[in-house]
């Protein structure tokens, strides 16, 4: 395995290839049994509805990009960055990066200078695949600056509408080309790409996948959607993330002959025109963009929906009120996802009961998924209870790339995972999520996850959403702080409602919000969703001895006084802390 990089050992390898889940086929190959097994069916269409790409015209295209990459010096286990917008080059790009033995390394289009150069450094890589015009950021002007610092300057590549002169060492993506060569005897094993991971570090370490285990897991989540030739996919979030790219996402769909739409923006207006156009049939999405589609629905978008009937969401927590208005608002049928870029997923299920959809994650997607739910010592706690999240698989990474003091804290010594997210199993072993061991106040000793609170926060009608961060005190060292966003056109609920709809909801004082603050919209990172790191910094400053006490808007006390009580005691946990989830 490529050098950094962690091998699951080999008795755990040899039983998952005894098994069939990894049948040692490259990515790179897959992409022409698919060309031959569909032909002219259409494999992606682009936003504007005018690129249409058939499986055999994806497959020569992938097969000249190669060519042209490879005459340019890219070759065998060299990295890639790439950072593309939501388009079928995307498809193209990657499949000849796989046929030429060289590994994508996967960045955001919302990433800028700081996450660039950090990843360039990480990863080593030779070449940097951007955007040219219409994003919105200069990403041309940007990878002049960051190949400037480097010792060793990237060859960079731009795709789209690239800018009338490039700057020097720069080439445009369409003039990448060449007579097909044969491709490289790639090991089936070994890594296929770089996923990032995101939301608890400053910069994102490198999750590598192996062409086996990511392979099977396209496999495994296309056949537990029924997916086949008639499926259509809408890619909404940012291709690069591991939902989109394969839960099954794009390259599910594409394992099953149907059809791969991409999505520039996730609000409604542009995603509502394309399922009707497309005839999607299913996609999948975040909570965030959830509040968007369904707040569109309410006002009525005009568009006909009536071929989308699968609608997956995770990435974040799915509360239970906000998942009981998918079905009847949207008229598509939800299913849960949890998971996590570096490898385990769980799903709901078509046949599971009403209950099981709208109040778990379901389960895991492979039936040589381990789980453990543990304590802060790594013990099994009983079932039923709250504990963190360990687990081991076959296609659930064994190391972070060149992270080997982090690694020694992510995992345990017999390969399980550290993800850093509390759950519970139920009677039946469905998971449900809890929140995350970092995503918690520390109120006076007592420990408040913020996932339970904007749970019960979102149950109010005049709540569109609601996001719950640690405030500042001097005091009680942290208080507990909710921002919301009220429901389109209501007015936002005064602090005293929403505590009592908390205590109501059987909510302890020392749970219940210390402050509120009302916004028209939450700030995002990359993958669109709730920055709470941003909203931290926010409160911290607006709070700062310096600073007024009191909220610049909306209510804070309104005559309730906060509720200290509770043990000063409660429930953490060790570990390496998962970066991101699917």
């Amino acid at each position: 395995m490529l050098d950094g990089c962690v091998p699951w050992p080999e008795d755990v390898a040899a039983k998952y290839r005894a098994a069939g889940y990894w049948r040692g086929e490259p990515l790179g190959m897959l992409l022409g049994r698919w060309a031959e097994q569909y032909g002219e069916r259409e494999a992606l269409v682009g936003a504007d509805g005018c690129s249409r790409v058939t499986y055999r015209a994806l497959d020569r295209w992938c097969d000249r990009l190669a060519a042209g990459f490879a005459a340019r010096g890219i070759g065998a286990g060299e990295r890639v960055l790439v950072q593309l917008p939501n388009t079928p080059e995307f498809v193209a790009v990657c499949f000849a990066l796989f046929r030429l033995g060289a590994l994508p390394v996967f960045a955001l289009p919302a990433h800028r200078a700081a996450e660039v150069g950090h990843l360039l450094e990480l990863s080593g890589a030779v070449a940097h695949i951007l955007p040219g015009t219409g994003t919105g950021y200069d990403h041309v002007a940007a990878a002049v600056e960051a190949r400037a610092r480097r010792a060793r300057p990237v060859q960079v590549f731009v795709a789209g509408e690239a800018p009338a002169v490039l700057p020097e060492g720069f080439t445009a993506l369409a003039d990448v080309d060449g007579d097909p060569v044969a491709p490289a005897d790639v090991d089936a094993s070994d890594v296929a790409f770089f996923l990032l991971s995101g939301g608890t570090t400053a910069l994102p370490k490198l999750i590598p996948r192996t062409h086996d285990d990511y392979a099977y897991q396209c496999r495994v989540t296309a056949g537990i959607c029924g997916l086949d030739a008639d499926s259509v996919y809408l890619a909404v979030l940012p291709a690069e993330f591991n939902f989109p790219f394969g839960c099954p996402g794009i390259l599910g769909t594409l394992h099953a002959g149907g059809r791969v739409v991409f999505a520039l923006s996730p609000q409604p207006e542009e995603c509502f025109a394309l399922i009707e156009r497309e005839h999607v049939t299913f996609t999948s999405v975040i909570p965030t963009i959830v509040h968007l589609w369904l707040a569109a629905a309410a006002q009525g978008h005009g568009r006909d929906l009536g071929s989308l009937q699968l609608l997956q969401v995770g990435s974040a927590k799915l509360h239970e009120e906000l998942a009981a208005r998918i079905g009847p608002e949207l008229g598509v049928r939800l299913q849960q996802v949890f998971g996590m870029a570096e490898g385990l997923l769980t799903f709901t299920r078509d046949d599971d009961p009403a209950d099981v959809v709208l109040r778990t994650q379901g389960r895991p997607v492979s039936e040589a998924d381990e789980i453990r739910v543990a304590d802060p010592d790594g013990r099994p706690v009983p079932r039923g209870e709250t504990g963190e999240l360990l687990t081991r698989g076959p296609y659930t990474l064994r190391g972070y790339y060149r992270a080997p003091e982090h690694n020694a804290r992510a995992f345990t010594e017999d390969g399980f995972y550290r993800s850093g997210d509390l759950v519970r199993l139920t009677a039946d072993g469905q998971l449900v999520v809890e929140g995350r061991i970092k995503d918690v106040v520390i109120r006076g000793g007592d420990k408040v996850s913020a996932t339970e609170v904007e749970g019960h926060l979102g149950a109010h009608p005049d709540v569109q959403q609601a996001a719950v961060v640690a405030m500042p005190d001097p005091v009680w060292g942290e208080k507990v702080c909710a921002y919301i966003v009220p429901a389109p056109g209501r007015p936002a609920p005064p602090m005293a409602a929403l505590r009592r709809l908390l205590r109501a909801r059987g909510l302890a004082d020392y749970k219940l919000p210390d402050r509120v603050e009302v916004v028209d919209a939450f700030p995002l990172t990359g993958l669109n969703k709730v920055d709470k790191k941003a909203l931290a910094a926010d409160i911290a400053a607006k709070t700062a001895p310096t600073r007024p006490t009191t909220a610049g808007h909306g209510p804070t006390t309104d005559g309730d006084t906060a509720g200290g009580g509770g043990s000063a005691g409660g429930v953490t946990a060790a570990g390496g802390g998962r970066e991101e989830a699917a």
